[in-house]
């Protein structure tokens, strides 16, 4: 494939016109829409659909753009940093972060990383659904315990578990008593928290009574005494020092796993390691008690 052509689509592709394109870039509409038909041609695809006054990618053009803008950007600015002899992060590095780590951690992270590479334009988005990276433009993504996938390169950098706690005046039932219960997401009927700890294996039946859409909220609600929760323990951890809530065991379940991902057949670029170095900086056995630190510090 012609990699000028490629730049030279994506260029028309990028401002929706071969005319704005020439004028962005000061080339001749003719060069541009010459090497356009000439990648269609060598592609066997059409790549735009042409209007007396207006230009829209097919299907495939749309597939094309998305999937090579971001290589072509690397690539240029792979040879920018070669030919000015240093490997300096720059540019635009996006990454997304699930909701309840951008909630506790993920701002501190992002200024700390951002007055240290200061030409890096860091965005950073929120939310826990499964993103395609190639798609939607991200250099990196985290995630909680994702699923596998042989396109994705990832490292767990944070290893955290769930608890059950209340407040210390809620007394936890014995025998088939219920206790009052604050979940996030939908309501549920009654369920059987399963719990482990020094002592042995227990467990108490758990009765929702308030349902909240962050598990922020389920640690604000348990505090002031609605019901027992299960929660990180890096997110309760100062409320345990304190003695604001009290721990009735380490729920019986895997760990939760916090992983760094990003495209395998990606290079990784400067701004990318950058991030990752940041992260392993910030949590260097990537423990529960290191991101309480971060969130409390």
């Amino acid at each position: 494939m012609d990699l000028l052509a490629l730049a030279d689509f994506n260029l028309v592709a990028q401002h929706g016109g071969f005319g704005r394109a020439a004028r962005a870039a000061g080339r001749p509409k003719a060069t541009l829409s010459r090497r356009v038909a000439e990648l269609e041609a060598s592609l066997a695809l059409r790549l735009f659909e042409r209007g007396a006054r207006i230009l829209k990618l097919t299907e495939e053009g749309r597939a094309l753009h998305e999937r090579t803008k971001v290589l072509l950007t690397e690539l240029s600015e792979t040879a920018a940093a070669i030919a000015t002899g240093g490997d300096r992060p720059r540019g635009r590095l996006r990454i997304s972060a699930p909701v309840l780590f951008s909630q506790s951690a993920m701002a501190k992270l992002a200024v700390g990383f951002a007055l240290k590479h200061p030409e890096v334009r860091l965005e950073v988005t929120t939310e826990d659904r499964a993103v395609d990276m190639v798609e939607e433009g991200y250099d990196l993504v985290i995630r909680v315990n994702p699923d596998p996938d042989e396109s994705l390169v990832g490292r767990i950098f944070l290893r955290d578990r769930l608890v059950v706690v209340a407040a210390p005046s809620m007394v936890r039932p014995t025998g088939d008593a219920a206790a009052p219960a604050v979940i996030r997401g939908p309501m549920e009927g009654s369920m059987s928290w399963n719990m482990k700890s020094p002592a042995g294996r227990s467990s108490v039946t758990a009765e929702p009574v308030l349902s909240l859409p962050s598990l922020m909220m389920v640690r604000d609600a348990v505090r002031a005494g609605a019901g027992a929760g299960r929660l990180p323990l890096s997110l309760v951890s100062h409320d345990l020092a304190a003695g604001r809530l009290v721990l009735w065991g380490d729920l019986d379940r895997p760990e939760i796993a916090l992983w760094t991902l990003y495209p395998s057949r990606r290079l990784l670029s400067a701004r990318v390691s950058a991030f990752l170095d940041h992260l392993k900086e910030a949590f260097p056995m990537g423990t529960a008690d290191e991101l309480a630190a971060h969130i409390g510090g």
